[in-house]
């Protein structure tokens, strides 16, 4: 590439780093809360889909869903771990059973 000239990048202006910063954040966080659900979802499809136990995937779906809407509101990510934790449960439940 050229190697001539000076580089004005870190004194250009308009150069805003800790809103970089906070909007890598977010797409991290959303990134994370996301997946997390779309695992809760095959979690719940796995449940009633394939072991046959609609009537517990059912409480699959709405942990997920309450899970991701406590997520995205309160900003942690302690109710993804936890609707993540609880559809895996009664996943292993379904499936030992």
């Amino acid at each position: 590439m050229a190697d001539h000239g000076t580089v004005e990048y870190a004194t250009a202006p308009g150069n805003d780093y800790p809103a970089h910063e906070q909007t890598y954040e977010g797409f991290i966080k959303y990134a994370f809360d996301g997946s997390i659900h779309v695992i809760n979802l095959l979690l719940a499809l796995t449940v009633g889909g394939v072991l046959g136990h609609w009537f517990l995937a059912i409480p699959v779906f709405l942990i997920a869903i309450i899970g991701l809407v406590a997520a995205l509101g309160s900003g942690s990510k302690t109710p993804s771990y936890v609707a993540f934790v609880l559809s895996f449960l009664i996943f292993g439940f379904t499936a030992l059973s």
